[in-house]
């Protein structure tokens, strides 16, 4: 899923070939972003698109030769002069006017034609892995060692006319991943492999013949020397494209500001995304006095100020997030809580009077991603949280501007993994301390992804390991909600420690959170009184959390009400849709009563006779905790469902597990009979965790 999408998009026809554009934002002040070399279009701005388009209006377009542009048949019309003429093209068709200007590889070449020789055009410059015709070059990288005549295609050989024509797709291969030199950029590799896949060698192979035409301008130093406006170049100091060297000898020629990123390769804007953005807007306010929507904030007196960023992916984080946030304010009674929050999070918050920050309203859904990624009961969480990576980037500028803006002393995250990851790869950026809140440790491949999908969750998990050992001080206090013996008995992946062996060493343990103890309600049968139920009837709750995920679910379990309704006449069944799922969409059978959101929904649980749920640990956990007979059924594919919580659940000897795909209405309405009729032997849900995690938390205050 997209985080933000283009508030006008078209084309501009030049001579015969269209041009796709896109216009972000709305802002006064046009902010252009060039296409790099055709192997890839527009979209490779992804990770800066939605952030600045807060403050510019941001337009991008396709170059000719990929995207949704046109592909000529003509070497002469991939000249650099026809690109720089595009441009002009583009700007002009959207009323850029005097823009800011932003550059990668091929696209940072542009920018310094036209910077240079269309000055009016151009109040600043961003290059980034620029390209250039000065300075050093690698020899595989140029005309004459693309037409060559090669006697085996490995390495660098694949750079070659002939064998584009032959075997595009492993070259699109060799290049991309070179382009991405950095460990662990498997998500950044598969991108731009389904961008090289919307081009053809035949196209590719025009640009680069093109090269042998002469522009009709300078693009030599001189060229260089004329360019007057501020730049800012980024250059990752192992880019096997185009080399740091050159990068150095442009900016010593333009007086550039100049930012290393160490070890990073040739496209920095994509692997290095928080720390490219943080560095331009730095730029951009510092050169031209267009300020980012955050300043500096004032602390308030003597009061201590926390950020608390909860997880919008269900309910549950939010419920035991303010459990954790009432115990702390017993020990910190003038403590002042911000929460950067999401629908359906932020409906919570606000039934418990907490204060959600303005800029929440910034966040990109992570919600509708996830339900975007889902299927009839199927989610892979692992997939679905590696193609969130455009709205995770959209969402941790927007959570730096408020750390920045805030002064604030304590950032609590509860899986923000946005924060845990950019903070880890960038320490620089930390501007307060950090408490970290997770309930598993680890993912892990479902078999169904086969060698390819071991060999990713691996690759995260090694790169989770190297931050956590690499940057210890990012993570003020580590917690893990839970015990020690919840930890499931996995490795990270081959030739990666064991799990139960990492986690205690870089986690404490607060024990089970949870919003608040059932032990706290009162005798049950006073608790059923409160909230409406008889004596002389069997409450059922269904309930599948704060997303839509849970839909086919609850349309299967109302398929089996009437047939447990005739073997238990007593039966009320009550479905708690959530906030994200229209009731009018269900069509429930008479006698089930439906409701939207229900912000007391524990209470509820510990009431009822019966629940039947999806497989999220919190909801599994609070009836557990109020001994509440049980069926879950785990999401397909969801590793943390079928996991972490059912080796946690089997621990308290907690719930009935089904699988959906294989569950008839009639064997579910058979199951809740017989769940209804025997009696549950759950072992005690510990007490006190969320006073534990508070204690933990008060220490950094």
């Amino acid at each position: 899923m997209r985080a933000k999408l283009p508030i006008e998009e078209g084309f501009v026809e030049r001579d015969g070939v269209k041009l796709f554009y896109e216009v972000y934002g709305t802002g006064l002040q046009s902010m252009v972003f060039l296409p790099p070399w055709a192997i890839v279009h527009s979209r490779v701005y992804k990770a800066q698109l939605p952030y600045f388009s807060e403050r510019f209006r941001c337009i991008t377009f396709d170059g000719r030769g990929n995207g949704k542009s046109d592909r000529p048949d003509d070497i002469a019309d991939y000249t650099l002069n026809q690109y720089v003429l595009d441009a002009i093209a583009v700007m002009d068709a959207t009323s850029a006017g005097t823009a800011i200007v932003v550059g990668l590889s091929f696209g940072g070449m542009l920018a310094s034609i036209l910077a240079a020789h269309h000055s009016d055009r151009v109040k600043a410059i961003i290059l980034a892995g620029t390209a250039a015709m000065i300075g050093p070059g690698y020899p595989y990288m140029t005309p004459q060692h693309f037409v060559q005549m090669q006697d085996n295609f490995e390495g660098w050989n694949k750079y070659n006319k002939d064998y584009w024509s032959r075997n595009y797709p492993d070259f699109a291969q060799h290049f991309i991943r070179n382009i991405f030199s950095e460990p662990h950029s498997t998500k950044q590799i598969e991108d731009g492999l389904d961008w090289a896949s919307e081009t053809t060698g035949a196209v590719l192979a025009k640009t680069v013949e093109a090269r042998r035409i002469p522009p009709p301008f300078d693009v030599g130093e001189d060229m260089f020397r004329k360019i007057s406006c501020p730049i800012l170049m980024i250059h990752g100091d192992d880019d096997q494209i185009q080399p740091y060297a050159r990068a150095q000898v442009v900016a010593d020629i333009t007086k550039a500001e100049f930012v290393t990123i160490p070890g990073g390769g040739h496209n920095p804007l994509g692997r290095a995304p928080a720390k490219s953005n943080a560095v331009m807007l730095d730029f951009l306010d510092r050169r031209l006095g267009v300020p980012s929507p955050a300043r500096p904030g004032k602390r308030l007196g003597k009061t201590k100020k926390v950020l608390y960023v909860s997880s919008p992916i269900g309910l549950g984080h939010g419920r035991r997030d303010i459990a954790i946030t009432q115990e702390l304010r017993k020990l910190h009674p003038d403590i002042h809580v911000d929460w950067l929050a999401q629908d359906p999070v932020t409906r919570l918050l606000e039934a418990h009077g907490e204060n959600v920050h303005s800029f929440s309203s910034r966040l990109a859904s992570e919600s509708k991603h996830i339900e975007s990624e889902s299927g009839e009961h199927e989610l892979n969480a692992f997939q679905a949280i590696r193609r969130m990576d455009e709205v995770l980037i959209a969402n941790f500028m927007i959570f730096q501007d408020a750390v920045e803006e805030g002064a604030y002393d304590l950032v609590i995250a509860d899986e923000a993994w946005d924060i845990d990851h950019h903070w880890h790869e960038h320490p620089e950026l930390k501007k307060a301390q950090l408490a970290w809140f997770t309930d598993f440790v680890g993912y892990v491949p479902m078999p169904s992804g086969g060698k390819q999908e071991a060999f990713l969750a691996r690759d995260y998990n090694a790169e989770m390991i190297k931050h956590i050992e690499g940057h210890p001080g990012v993570r003020d206090r580590a917690i893990f909600v839970g015990e020690a013996v919840d930890i499931i008995p996995e490795t990270f992946g081959e030739g990666l420690p064991g799990m139960r062996n990492w986690v205690p060493k870089h986690f404490e343990f607060a024990g089970y959170v949870i919003g608040e103890h059932p032990d706290t309600f009162g005798p049950r049968e006073e608790l059923r009184h409160r909230l409406g139920y008889r004596e002389d009837e069997r409450v059922c709750i269904v309930t599948v959390g704060g997303s839509a995920v849970g839909t086919h679910l609850i349309k299967r379990i109302l398929q089996s009400y009437p047939i447990a309704r005739r073997m238990l006449p007593d039966l009320r069944m009550i479905l708690v849709a959530g906030p994200r799922i229209d009731p009018l969409s269900l069509q429930a059978p008479a006698g089930v009563e439906v409701k939207a959101f229900v912000p007391n929904l524990d209470r509820h649980l510990a009431a009822c006779d019966l629940a039947v749920v999806q497989g999220g640990l919190t909801t599994c956990m609070e009836l557990a905790a109020a001994g509440t007979p049980f069926i879950y059924f785990p999401l397909k594919n969801h590793f943390e469902q079928n996991f972490h919580v059912a080796h946690r659940l089997d621990r308290y000897h907690a719930g009935l597990r089904m699988e959906f795909a294989t569950s008839t209405p009639e064997m579910i309405a058979s199951a809740m009979v017989d769940t209804l009729r025997k009696p549950s032997m759950f072992k005690v849900v510990e007490h006190g965790g969320a006073r534990r995690a508070a204690g933990m938390l008060s220490d950094l205050l």
